[in-house]
Parts: C-alpha cells; sequence; structure tokens
C-alpha cells in the first residue's frame, strides 16, 4: 500500500513529545480560515512511499528519537485511514511511539468505521485533536463543516482510555469570545484522558503559500494574538474546566 505524503520533518519539537518525525500527509477536507498549509490540501504531485520506506526513515535516526517518535499529521491523516493504520501498526511493533495530530473531522460512528477506527486507536500512543471551534454555527463558518465529529471523537477516545491532546488556535475575533472559551473548558472537564491542552497563537507564517498558490489569503488584516489575550484565553478554559 502506498501513500500520499506531502513531506517529512525529520527533526519535530512542535507536534508531539520528545523530537519527532514527523510526516505530512497529503489532502484535506477541511478550508480552515486560518490554514498556514493550504499546499496540503491536495494529493496532486506529492510524494508516493510505502509505511515500510516512512518507518526506515525513522530508524536511520533511531537514537534522535528515544523521548519522541513518529507523528502524522497533514493535511488530514485519516483520509488516507488505511495506509495510517498499516504506518501506526508497524511502527509499534518496530518500538516507535506513534502520535497522531488529527481534526477528526472524518470520525463517524457507524459500526464499520468504528471497526477501522478501533484498529487505528489500538496503534496510537498519543491523539492531539484539532477542536476549531466548540460551536457548531461558528465551526462551520471556519471551516465548512460541523463539528460534531471532531467532539464525537473526544468524547470516543476518551472511552477508549487512549491519552489525548488538545490543540486550539487562538484567532481574535474568531475563536477568542470568553463564552466560546469557557464552553470549550466545560466540554473538557470530564474527558478523563486529557493530557494537555495546547492553546495555539494564530500567526501569519504560511501567507506566502497562498501568494505562491495564487490564492486569496482569507484572514488579511487580522492580529496576532497579544501575550494579554492569551493568558486570558488560557484563563478562561481553565476556568470552564472547573465549573
Amino acid at each position: 500500500m502506498e501513500g500520499h505524503i506531502h513531506s517529512f520533518e525529520s527533526f519535530g519539537t512542535v507536534d508531539g513529545p520528545g523530537v519527532r518525525f514527523v510526516v505530512f500527509f497529503a489532502g484535506c477536507p477541511m478550508r480552515c480560515l486560518y490554514c498556514h498549509n493550504p499546499d496540503t490540501w491536495t494529493a496532486e504531485g506529492k510524494i508516493r512511499t510505502t509505511a515500510e520506506e516512512v518507518v526506515a526513515r525513522v530508524l536511520r535516526n533511531a537514537p534522535f528519537y528515544k523521548t519522541g517518535g513518529l507523528t502524522a499529521t497533514g493535511g488530514e491523516p485519516l483520509l488516507q485511514m488505511d495506509f495510517l493504520t498499516e504506518l501506526f501498526e508497524l511502527a509499534k511493533k518496530t518500538g516507535i511511539h506513534t502520535c497522531l495530530d488529527t481534526s477528526g473531522i472524518l470520525f463517524r460512528e457507524d459500526a464499520d468505521t468504528r471497526v477501522r477506527f478501533d484498529r487505528l486507536l489500538d496503534a496510537t500512543d498519543l491523539l492531539m485533536l484539532d477542536i476549531k471551534h466548540i460551536r457548531e454555527e461558528a465551526h462551520i463558518a471556519l471551516t465548512g463543516h460541523s463539528n460534531c465529529a471532531p467532539l464525537a471523537l473526544a468524547a470516543y477516545a476518551a472511552g477508549r482510555g487512549i491519552p489525548m491532546r488538545i490543540r486550539y488556535v487562538l484567532v481574535p475575533g474568531l475563536t477568542d469570545a470568553r463564552e466560546d472559551l469557557l464552553a470549550l473548558g466545560r466540554f473538557l472537564s470530564p474527558l478523563s484522558n486529557l493530557e494537555q491542552i495546547e492553546l495555539l497563537p494564530y500567526h501569519t507564517l504560511g501567507k506566502f503559500k497562498y501568494e505562491k498558490l495564487g490564492l486569496e489569503y482569507p484572514l488579511e488584516g487580522t492580529p496576532e494574538p497579544t501575550a494579554a489575550e492569551i493568558a486570558a484565553a488560557e484563563a478562561a478554559i481553565l476556568e470552564g474546566m472547573q465549573k
């Protein structure tokens, strides 16, 4: 089986614990307004590789990843779930820690899909779930999709006891309303598998990619959050978790 890969990063330090080999999967159904990787949206013209070839890349520098491992991100890795599962199962057999960074947008609770997710989660050491917005209508406006699937995956992973980190991008005027942050905290509070909440400040570092692709940048003029705004957001989420 071959996967469509956008790129690799051999010394990742922000995509899970420790130093990690990061695989950027090609293709994504989401069109988040703040996306900084629009070049991963399609699988056209990308690298084709096998799970064996990816694991071999990791093992060549195995000492670097003793406290880290392998992270699948994107794009959206779940678009290639069969390849992703094969990759993680092979990595686990060789003792490599596996981390899945996903929007969860493709999670479904029907029996057939659940069987496939169970197999994937059995080979997943850490789930990093990107919650884009806690309110459904705001999530749709932000991404073009409902947030039902990501929230359902968070609850499902909790039921399975899969260690989980939540990622949330703080965008002034879009995802920083206090009532939404409180609601996010209330949703996260009962999840017993939650290890960490990563509040990621919005940035414009990917803006040049839109220009290169001939695309209009959706958030032109949106400021990056200040340190005070980030601190206030963190406090609101924690307050919500305590209610």
